[in-house]
Parts: C-alpha cells; structure tokens; sequence
C-alpha cells in the first residue's frame, strides 16, 4: 500500500499480508523447527523413480487462512520475492485473469469411503473409449508461442471440463519430460512456466503448476498439492518428516475434486541409467482417493478426499501396493503389511484378481524356493526361504500384456530354515494343473494338486487332451542321476481315449520337477511350458531305471504294457506286450529276430531273448507291401 500525508511526508511501498492467530502460532512453530541447524537435510523423490530438487513446500493449513483474531505484518517491497515464495500456497486462492473465483475448499461431498470399495479405479465414471479421438488429438498438439495459445489449440476438441481436463493431461503426459538434472541441483528456471514451455522439462513442482495454469486458462479450478509420497528412494516402514518431496494436483468436475498426478503419469526413470522414459500411466489421472492415499499424502489432509481420513503414521504403515497393482488387475493381497515373518521356515502370499491372471515371483532376485499355483481370481505362493536373516520378495503379474510387471514386494524375515524342504531348482512357476492349463489344451487331470507323494517311487498321471494339442513331459531333479538326454527316460507316455497317460519312475527317493509342455501339432515352433508337479518319495530303496527310448514312429495312441524297464536283464527271455495301431507286422531284434503275433484284444505279443546282445528294438512294418521295417523303441541290456 502506499501512504501519502502530504508534501513533506515519505512515500512507502509496502506489502500488507494478514494471518489468523492460529496460522501465526503454526507458521513460528515450523519457522522453529526449520531453523533448528542440528536437523538433518531430507531429501526424497517426486517422481516414482528419481528422487531429488523438489521446493521446500511449507506445511501451512489452507484452512487456516480464515479467522477473526488477526496480525497484521508490515515489510519493505524488496521482501516482496521471498515472501511470496514463502507463501506459495496462499497465493493459489486467488482468482486467475479469467475470471475463475477462489476454488472453494474440499468437504464431505468430496470424501470417497475407506477402505477402496473395488467399485472403480476412478473417482468418477469413466468409459476410456469415449477419449480416444480426443487423446490422439491432444498428444499430437504442439507449442506455437504461449501458454494460452496451447490451452486453446487443445480445446478445440474438447466440449466439456472433463474432456478439457484431459487434453491437459494427455498433453503434459506425452510432451513433458523429467528434469533429472535440474531436479538434482535444485534448478528454480526449472519451475517457470516459459522454461518448462521451452524446453519441455520439469520436475514434479513444474508438473503440478503446468497442469493448475493450463486448467486455469481452460476456465476449470484447480488446485496444486503438495505433500509426501512413496517415489524413488522409499524402504518399507520408513517414516516421513520435514520437508515435503513432491506435488501433484486437485482438479474440480462435476461438483467434486479429483485427484491426478502428471509427473507419475508421463513415464519413469532408469535408476541404473538415470534416463527418463515416456511410460503413460493411465492410473494416476482421476484415482480413486482409496487408491492415491497408497503413494501420496497431501500436507492437507482434506485434500486426501476420503471418509475417514488417513494419518501420517498410518500411510507409512500400510502396505504399497504399486499402480501396475491395480493397473494389471488385483483386488487385494495377503498378508497386508509389508513386513512379513516366516512360520517353521515357511511364508505364505495369496493375491486375489479380478480376472484370470499368470504371476510368477522372485526371492532375492531368482525364481526359486517357492511354489506358486494360480486360481481362477487370484493366486497361492508358499515360499520357502533358504537362509535365515532378511529376503526380498517380489511378485509379478502379466495381465492382459505380454509383459509381467512387478505388482507387490515384501520384505521377508526368516529365523529358521527347513532343511527338510529342498525344492528342485529346476521347478518353475506354475505349480499344477489350472485355467491356464486348461486354456492350453490339458482337461481333467487325476491330479489336480501341485504336489503327488509316491511310496514306491512310481506314479501315474492322466488327462485329457485337446484335438490337435502334442504333450512333452521331462523330470528334473538336482543331481547328475538325470541327465539333460535321460529327462524323458524315466516318462513314458501312452494315449487311450482321447487321455493321455504319463508313466513316471523316479531314480532315487528325493523331490523332483515334473515338466508339462503343450504344442499345436499343425503349427511351426518349439513346445510352451505350461505347469510342473512336484513328485515326493522317501522311500530310500527306491531305484527304478529308466524308460525303453521311444522313436519318431511310436504313435500316440500305442501303449506299452510289458516291459517297462528300459533296462532288461542278461541271458534272460523277456515277454513283450503292446498295442500298435496301423501296423502289418511287428518284431523284437536282438541277437536274433522274434516275431510278436496280433492277439484277440489287439495287442502284439511275443518274447525274446537277450543273450549275447547289448541292445534290443522293438520294430513295425507300416506297410504289408513293403520290406522297410522301423525302430519305434530300443532297451538296452545289463552286463551278464
């Protein structure tokens, strides 16, 4: 103000600002704790990978801007820059040059029930179809001049706040990039709107205000919100103190504010390059406030915009679900805090979904230790951690992309290890037959769970097969007993009925991965690993040999009764019995040659002896007019 008495006073320039006394008391509270010089610097990430350079937010209540007891402050106008930057958040209750009155403060009309309802991932309805036209429009506007000449070209195919909302979005989304640099060194150009115009960079401070300006000249209110979040840099349980680490924005449609987040929704950065990537996150634009409270708690806590309220203690205590949790398609996660302790060695983690879903997990960065078996909403992983003392686990999920994202980490503490529980290495995820499964061709299976104890060392497995689907099996175990040539030695497989049947005889009594591969038979290409069983036997007597090595020309629908050792013994006359479809004639070679005859039932029978030999074939003459007999499976024969 300027004060004139007359012609001989002195003419002062003045900035007049007026508190309440309960915002005057706070403001020398927080003054007091800054100033403090024992107080340790913190610094933390605005966006979800890098984490520096962010404005020291000042924790002022904008609900305290109101009272009737008042302290007038009186500065000379060279305080003027400090001051407003001091009072930064004040200074957004203003109207803007078009007119827009003081955005009014959130309410109860704007609180959203805690916890997340699993209603929407929006905090209004929203068909994504309806801004197809209008975000290809919007991400291919470019800069001319001004700020107001961009709003306006961005309008031009947007008819309603909500679509003026999100050109604004779409735009900052897909043009602005992170300044990592001027994020590090604290770059205060990087928060003016013609540098961030100029250059298309900012940080999350430059984010917020670019999105609030724009959505000003569009004539929508908006807010900026300051506060903490769970970015770059955030270990689970950590508690937030001091200055706040980032900013994002209060946007006012249809009656009710709404939250978005454009640094988060524009990309990510590298932290082993740090380079930033365009990665657009559709989940941070209108979040359901039962979803954002997650990774960011405003300075306000009317700005969360839930019934009831969250404190600070417990945003740091509540599990963190990352926004691929949400955006792949999971409900809920089980256990609920981050922190999770192993019971007699053994940590158990259910996930639920809303539609079928492929996870897959990792334990200090390798697949293993665990087994994962999915369920039609959801999964179970039971882990089994190797060591005691503190492990990270991560769980991922595919969705409807081709690609798994990281969904959910834990920390997990183990005190004691079961060394009774040794899992094959080789045993990958899934575990047991599934919807996917059954989605690959594999109906019914005499097993449907993951794990089959055998007392003697044998077992037998049997489904259905789809028209046209091909089965591989192959068994793993962890030692040089089973050999990357013998691993389908000790399978055989046999066809009857539109079933196929997997014969299995372990080596040695221990645990052992039991492989499923499916392949459309008419389609080029290697086999898909479907799912695995994991096969038990304590029985320490048990040695059984492997399988007769099968050729090309074994058909499917043939079945092996006698002998099933791929083994046989010296000096000895061994019977054979199988069932061949589509042969004239079939034989034994050994050192001789033995015919099998064509029996009432349909098998071959015959015997034959192994003296003097090393190898014995069981061979078919597919054709009565031909001479040309084929292998279809070899026995080996012990040393006499």
């Amino acid at each position: 103000m300027e004060l004139k008495k007359d012609s001989n006073a002195v003419s002062i320039d003045m900035l007049l600002i007026v508190h309440s006394e309960k915002r005057r008391t706070a403001q020398g509270t927080h003054s007091d704790r800054q100033a403090d010089p024992g107080a340790p610097p913190q610094r933390r990430g605005g966006l979800q990978s890098i984490g520096n350079g962010i404005r020291k937010w000042q924790k002022l209540e904008e609900n305290d801007l109101y009272g009737t007891q008042l302290t007038v402050e009186v500065h000379p106008q060279d305080a003027m820059p400090q001051l407003l930057k001091k009072f930064s958040l004040a200074k957004r209750l203003q109207g803007d040059k078009n007119g827009n009155t003081r955005p009014r403060q959130p309410g109860g009309k704007d609180a959203h029930a805690y916890p997340w309802d699993r209603s929407s991932l929006k905090s209004m309805p929203l068909d994504l179809r309806q801004f197809e036209k209008l975000d290809t429009y919007a991400s291919q506007v470019t800069v001319k001049s001004g700020l107001d000449e961009l709003v306006n070209d961005l309008l031009q195919e947007a008819h309603s706040d909500l679509e003026r909302v999100r050109a604004i979005w779409i735009w900052i989304c897909h043009h602005i990039e992170y300044d990592i640099k001027a994020a590090q060194e604290k770059d205060r150009q990087a928060f003016k709107l013609t540098d961030i115009l100029r250059t298309q960079k900012t940080n999350c401070d430059g984010y917020a205000g670019l999105f609030e300006k724009m959505c000003r000249i569009a004539g929508v209110q908006c807010m900026t919100v300051p506060g903490y979040s769970k970015g770059f840099g955030y270990q689970t349980g950590q508690s937030f103190s001091g200055e706040f680490d980032h900013a994002w924005n209060a946007v006012y449609l249809e009656g009710r504010w709404h939250l978005v987040d454009s640094t988060w929704g524009s990309g990510l950065v590298d932290t082993s390059t740090s380079k930033f990537t365009f990665l657009y996150n559709e989940f941070y634009f209108l979040t359901h406030p039962a979803l954002f409270i997650e990774d960011h708690f405003p300075d306000n806590k009317n700005w969360q915009l839930l019934k009831p309220p969250q404190s600070l203690r417990q945003f740091e205590n509540n599990m963190y679900h990352k926004s691929e949790f949400y955006n792949k398609g999971m409900l809920s996660a089980h256990p609920e805090t981050s922190v999770i302790r192993t019971v007699n060695g053994k940590a158990t983690i259910t996930m639920e979904s809303c539609a079928p879903t492929l996870f897959m997990f990792m334990l200090n960065g390798k697949q293993e230790h665990g087994l994962l078996s999915l369920r039609k909403n959801g999964m179970k992983l039971d882990i089994y951690p190797p060591t005691m003392g503190t492990h990270k686990l991560q769980i991922f999920a595919k969705g409807n992309s081709d690609v798994y994202s990281s969904v959910l980490e834990y920390t997990l503490k183990c005190n004691y290890v079961d060394v009774g529980v040794r899992l094959p290495a080789e045993l990958h995820q899934p575990m047991g037959p599934s919807w996917f499964s059954e989605q690959m061709g594999i109906l019914k299976p005499s097993h449907p769970d993951p794990i089959i104890h055998t007392s003697d060392g044998r077992c037998s497995i049997t489904f259905g097969v789809e028209e046209g689907i091909s089965v591989l099996a192959s068994l793993h175990g962890d030692d040089d007993l089973i050999t990357e040539e013998t691993q389908r030695r000790y399978i055989f497989q046999l066809h009857r009925e539109k079933r196929t049947e997997l014969k299995v005889q372990l080596p040695r009594a221990g645990k052992f991965a039991l492989k499923i591969f499916v392949k459309k038979r008419q389609e080029p290409g290697n086999y898909t690993f479907v799912f695995n069983y994991l096969l038990c036997c304590s029985n320490t007597k048990v040695t059984w040999p492997m399988f007769p090595e099968s050729f090309g020309n074994w058909g499917q629908d043939n079945e092996l009764l006698e002998p099933l050792s791929g083994v046989l013994p010296a000096n000895r006359n061994v019977p054979f019995k199988l069932k061949l479809h589509g042969v004239a004639k079939a034989l034994v070679k050994g050192q001789d040659t033995w015919p099998l005859t064509l029996n009432s039932e349909g098998y071959w029978e015959g015997s034959c002896s192994t003296a003097g030999c090393q190898e014995v074939y069981v061979m078919v003459l597919e054709n009565a007019n031909h001479n040309f007999y084929s292998y279809i499976l070899k026995y080996k024969v012990n040393d006499p």
